[in-house]
């Protein structure tokens, strides 16, 4: 599975539909874990989210255009009295009366301002963005890797106990068998009651063995279900194949580690992120010139007073204008801003060194489990080829009468014990290898 492929399903997601008791792959688990699983889902989001961030509307490089109306209405009425004046026939002169007076004022304007330079500090924010839309790529590339580890930890307990289950299955048929050659020597006088009651019993203990089983691999189910976000009554196979890389390559990978591991590209993209802030904090020191332009239209239309006819004025302006600031003095606060960036960067460079010292000590000490593991496994391998020879030739000296019921029940469970532990084993060994291949910044990369 490259990682080129998981992260095309991270982002477009096929359906996968399994019915009942479908081969559910590997590949199809981890089809379905991407495009259901919850904490895949949120981190997909928080991707999304770090993408809208970086883009040119979020950069501060394009201008702001603000437009505004405005529109007023009076009317009036007014009188006008003379007192104590006359008219040439020496008539009191009349007041006048101006009703209705209206009068409407509109406005409107459209403001554009650029900023010309900043400082660079909107350049170094930018590219601090940007930076920040990677970091949480590798975010959400943790989140898989974490989800993929807790799905193969379940989907290998469904495997187990699949292998289990048929282990089981035939202890049960054997014992069943068995019960009846007793009964049949019992008939023919060649066995006592004691081995009926013997293989009854142990049918009996078969039974609740492989019971229990069972309702372990269907509560193992659900909870694979739960990771997959499916149907909990969904039931399906598993595949129990397992192929391990070759110790050359997980030498190589492990060569590699402190370039691939998301651990250790999180905390360089987090130094990369901090020592912008410190660039963005020092362009306070520095000028801002910014470029400014509106464009007006006003219309005042004034009602006829007592002295005035009405009048209609309408204007059209339009300003350019430059503008340069720089803050000489703020009290300090950017000077305090630039000591803080520098020091969180330095804590950086400290988390970053404790994260590679980690990682190191992490991956020396996967690498031994899964070769403990490995030993473990073919041990158990070993251990199954001897018990089976050792049951076979067992089963034939019962069937010749030579061993009593006994012997043969306990070179049964020895089998038995064997190829559980095997089952176990495998596994095991399995998960300690992805879990050096997380380390190593390599599970994205392998075929599961």
């Amino acid at each position: 599975m490259k990682i080129i492929y998981l992260i095309g399903l991270f982002f477009s997601c096929s359906s996968v539909v399994f019915a009942q008791d479908k081969l559910l792959t590997k590949d199809d688990a981890i089809t379905l874990a991407l495009e259901n699983n919850f904490g895949i889902k949120v981190a997909k989001n928080q991707v999304e989210i770090s993408d809208n961030n970086q883009g040119i509307l979020n950069s501060g490089y394009l201008p702001t255009l603000t437009g505004s109306a405005n529109a007023s209405y009076n009317r009036d009425d007014t009188t006008v009295e003379f007192p104590g004046q006359l008219l040439d026939n020496g008539a009191p002169r009349p007041d006048i009366n101006l009703n209705k007076a209206e009068a409407q004022r509109y406005n409107s304007s459209v403001n554009l301002n650029y900023v010309l330079f900043d400082g660079m500090g909107r350049m170094y924010n930018y590219k601090r963005l940007k930076e920040t839309y990677e970091l949480s790529e590798l975010q959400a590339r943790e989140t898989i890797e974490n989800t993929l580890l807790q799905l193969f930890s379940v989907y290998f307990q469904v495997a187990r106990l699949t292998e289990n289950s048929k282990v089981l299955q035939n202890v049960l048929t054997i014992s069943k068998d068995r019960f009846l050659r007793s009964e049949y020597a019992f008939e023919y006088g060649q066995s006592t009651k004691l081995d009926i009651l013997n293989a009854q019993v142990d049918i009996t203990n078969d039974s609740i063995a492989l019971l229990n089983v069972k309702q372990q691999l269907a509560n193992a189910k659900r909870d694979l279900n739960v990771v997959l976000n499916e149907n909990l009554n969904n039931n399906f196979e598993v595949d129990t194949l397992i192929a391990f890389i070759p110790d050359l390559q997980l030498s190589e990978y492990m060569s590699e580690a402190k370039q691939n591991n998301v651990a250790v590209l999180q905390t360089e993209k987090t130094l990369k992120i901090n020592e912008y802030d410190i660039k963005v904090n020092k362009s306070g020191y520095l000028p801002r010139l910014a470029l400014n332009g509106s464009y007006g239209w006003n219309l005042n239309q004034s009602p006829a007073s007592a002295f005035f006819p009405g009048t209609n004025n309408t204007t059209n302006n339009i300003g350019l204008s430059a503008n340069l600031t720089w803050n000489l003095f703020d009290g300090g606060s950017t000077t305090v801003r630039v000591k803080n960036s520098k020091i969180a960067y330095e804590n950086q460079e400290l988390v970053k060194q404790q994260i590679e010292l980690e990682v190191d000590r992490d991956i020396q000490n996967a690498k031994a489990i899964y070769e403990n593991r490995l030993t473990i496994f073919q041990i158990q391998e070993q251990n199954v080829i001897t018990n089976q020879n050792n049951f076979e030739r067992s089963k034939e000296q019962f069937q010749l009468g030579r061993i009593s019921s006994i012997e043969f029940r306990q070179a049964q469970i020895n089998l038995l014990n064997a190829s559980t532990n095997k089952n176990l084993a495998k596994y095991d060994a399995k998960l300690a290898e992805l879990q050096l291949l997380q380390l190593t910044g390599q599970l994205l990369n392998v075929e599961f």
